[in-house]
């Protein structure tokens, strides 16, 4: 299956962003960003990866780029910045609006079918909107990158932090925000900072539903991604 293809059957599997909560999701914790920060595993010490290498984007609405232009979605920011430093990698948006951990394991099947030499997996941030057991995510995520190590041995693997929205309470929030750490390091990932770091909560760098980035916003997250995921290309 050509890159083309895989392209056009994710436009059409494209939905509406879930449940049309209103919930802000909350600005980064230090602590959880200091720990992303510090997780680099052997994987960022890999061989060089091949020029031409694709890199997929596994994620909600917020990798989809809901309400945007395709276009302006972060992972076709992070394409132009690929660009701008001569690498010559590919970038693959398969970003779902409304996805939850529960939907990208049902679906990771579909995704195999198409190589890849890095796959960055944000989700989560519809489990927590929804209320999902924290234990049920975490174990999600976990059989996703079991999963993939089974199909693709092969490609590095990145972790995207998430956080949960406030109204669930302090310990769901920190629950929630300490699983992917730990997920990271027992499955020895590459865990990125908060995805929406700088730009959750900003009112001028989101739409009106204060979720998701608008172009201005999508331009830090692209920043926020890039920070971690340049050091696997170089």
């Amino acid at each position: 299956m050509t890159l083309k293809v895989l392209r056009a059957g994710i436009s059409l599997m494209l939905i509406t962003a879930c449940g049309g909560t209103k919930e802000q999701l909350p600005a980064a914790q230090d602590s959880a960003t200091a720990e992303a920060n510090a997780t680099l595993t052997s994987e960022t010490k890999a061989s060089k990866l091949a020029p031409g290498a694709v890199i997929l984007f596994a994620g909600t609405s917020l990798t989809a780029g809901y309400g945007l232009d395709p276009d302006s979605a972060y992972p076709q920011q992070v394409q132009r910045l690929i660009d701008a430093d001569g690498l010559k990698f590919q970038v693959v948006n398969a970003g779902v609006s409304g996805e939850t951990s529960s939907g990208l394991l049902r679906r990771l099947n579909w995704l195999m079918r198409e190589p890849f030499d890095v796959i960055v997996i944000e989700t989560g941030a519809n489990d927590g909107l929804r209320g999902i057991p924290v234990a049920t995510m975490e174990q999600n995520i976990q059989r996703i990158i079991e999963g993939i190590r089974s199909a693709r041995p092969k490609a590095r693997i990145v972790l995207v932090q998430m956080e949960a929205p406030p109204n669930l309470g302090a310990g769901y929030t920190t629950e929630f925000r300490q699983t992917f750490p730990r997920v990271a390091k027992k499955t020895n990932v590459t865990l990125l900072p908060f995805l929406l770091d700088g730009v959750a909560g900003v009112r001028q760098l989101n739409q009106n539903d204060g979720i998701h980035p608008n172009e201005d916003g999508e331009r830090i997250v692209a920043r926020n991604v890039w920070k971690g995921l340049k050091p696997l290309l170089q």
